[in-house]
């Protein structure tokens, strides 16, 4: 008798029904079951909830009679009502709870991982015998593996990464891009119904979200994040690389993807995404700069992240090498963003309250940075970051928020060799946020003195023993022995404690 294929949430790709090697048997019946109790154990942001169920339920109304589409409180127990004690595979899961799951059911077999270009046996053994696993020579090792922006055996252009032409500010003026809109897919019937349903089990009281769930914004199937793909490869592609790191307050997708929930949902796969910005490259219709750029988020930072999570284990998750015990103030954790008088943080938060996504510059250098400088527990903020993005899954933020957000590995010769973390001066360099601010980015003390300023100098004299040892930061560490103001700035901060900036 076939087997019965389960698909998860994140696996709605044709990729994870393709039969052959490390496959499901050709037509084999598909379940796929909505577990209730996951969005119970966690305040979601609804948007992300609603993309999620949106997205399962369109699959399954593309699967037709092929599917069970079960809906029940735990995955267990919807497993059993599907099958019984049937057997089943479904391909490796993209959690450490939901491989102990699989792994715990005695009828289920776990297939390889799909959607990465990487397998967890070639990445170990990129790193056998290494003290340090870079980024940057993990990057080089796929490119050359997957023949990706490569002539005659070396990287296009001669030189593999091209980051330094892609960190300009934007634009003198500009409150925009006017890069060509990103796609916007059109809700429908599907929509509804989940909309419908979210709002009845808010009403019942046993499930909470948080944040905005207007018209949804991120694909929902296959059909749409293809459109997605399209329209950035043709229309704005071109111009992403060269202000990939800029922050606009009126624009806040600038000429990024955005296809981030689309890859991490399995609707993509990523050698389509990099092969067809190549494929644009070699055509002119985009530059080098852009096309790398594009490259290395998907095809080095993204298969980098998916690899740590796995390779690190699972006692990486409880990482806090700096001793950062604080918890999240409320104004946070609800998305408060009109509690918030500093510009720069009332607009990211405002972004992510009304959307669920910003880029990556205000994920790492408002929202990550401000949260290591109080000494906020790692382990909720990776656990915020997770709830309250579209795209956010623990294989996703666990690295990206311990490793290299909030530096609770403490390097180590792992992500990084510093902390990610600036005063007030980098925020207005590479943006337009600190203009109409209250408070200024150069100012430590003071009614008007930057939170991001003085959170700096705060963070470094709090670690100013351990940071005094690190080359690439021990300069502004020993630059503490200049500031007159060091205990008003101090004294400041204390009182300051939890409040919204």
């Amino acid at each position: 008798m076939t087997a019965t294929h389960w698909l998860f949430g994140d696996q709605l790709g044709p990729a994870f029904l393709a039969a052959g090697a490390g496959g499901p048997s050709r037509d084999a019946p598909v379940v796929m079951i909505e577990s209730r109790a996951v969005f119970r154990r966690r305040r979601f942001h609804r948007a992300k909830a609603h993309l999620i169920l949106s997205a399962m339920r369109h699959r399954a109304a593309e699967l037709g009679d092929r599917v069970r589409y079960v809906r029940a409180e735990t995955y267990r127990e919807g497993l059993r009502q599907a099958v019984g004690d049937g057997r089943v595979t479904v391909h490796h899961p993209t959690s450490r709870a939901a491989l102990r799951l699989v792994r715990s059911l005695d009828n289920v077999t776990v297939l390889p991982p799909r959607g990465f270009l990487v397998r967890h046996e070639d990445f170990a053994a990129w790193t056998d015998g290494r003290s340090a696993l870079r980024m940057e020579t993990f990057y080089r090792r796929v490119r050359s593996d997957h023949d990706l922006l490569m002539e005659g055996g070396r990287p296009a252009g001669g030189t593999w990464n091209l980051d330094h032409e892609n960190r300009e500010p934007p634009p003198p003026g500009a409150r925009t891009l006017e890069a060509p809109a990103p796609y916007r897919p059109r809700e429908d019937a599907v929509d509804e119904e989940v909309r419908r349903d979210l709002d009845r089990w808010e009403r019942e009281g046993d499930v909470s979200f948080v944040g905005r769930d207007g018209p949804r914004l991120f694909p929902a199937d296959r059909r749409q994040a293809l459109a997605a793909l399209d329209r950035f490869l043709r229309h704005r592609l071109a111009e992403f690389g060269a202000y990939e790191d800029a922050m606009l307050a009126e624009d806040d997708t600038l000429s990024h993807s955005l296809l981030s929930s689309s890859l991490n949902l399995g609707l993509l796969d990523p050698a389509e995404c990099v092969e067809g910005a190549e494929a644009a490259w070699r055509a002119g219709r985009a530059p080098l700069n852009s096309v790398e750029g594009f490259v290395r988020q998907i095809a080095g930072w993204r298969e980098y992240v998916w690899q740590l999570y796995w390779h690190f284990g699972e006692g990486y998750r409880t990482s806090n090498a700096l001793g950062h015990t604080a918890a999240l103030p409320g104004w946070w954790d609800d998305l408060d963003a009109d509690a918030v008088s500093s510009h720069c943080l009332a607009t990211v938060l405002r972004q992510v309250r009304d959307t669920g996504w910003t880029h990556h510059i205000p994920r790492l250098m408002v929202l990550g940075s401000y949260a290591l400088q109080r000494g906020w527990d790692p382990a909720a903020v990776t656990d915020w970051f997770h709830r309250s993005f579209v795209d956010g899954y623990d294989w996703v933020m666990l690295p990206n928020v311990v490793g290299m957000s909030q530096y609770a590995d403490g390097g180590r010769g792992r992500m990084t060799t510093k902390p990610y973390t600036s005063g007030g001066a980098y925020i207005d360099r590479m943006s337009d946020l600190c203009g109409p601010c209250p408070y200024r980015p150069d100012r430590r003390v003071g009614e008007d003195a930057c939170p991001f300023t003085a959170g700096y100098w705060a963070f470094l004299h709090r670690h100013r023993g351990t940071l005094r040892h690190n080359a690439r930061i021990s300069r502004a560490v020993h630059g503490l022995d200049r500031l007159r103001d060091l205990p008003a700035l101090l004294e400041q901060e204390r009182e300051r404690g939890g409040q919204a900036p």
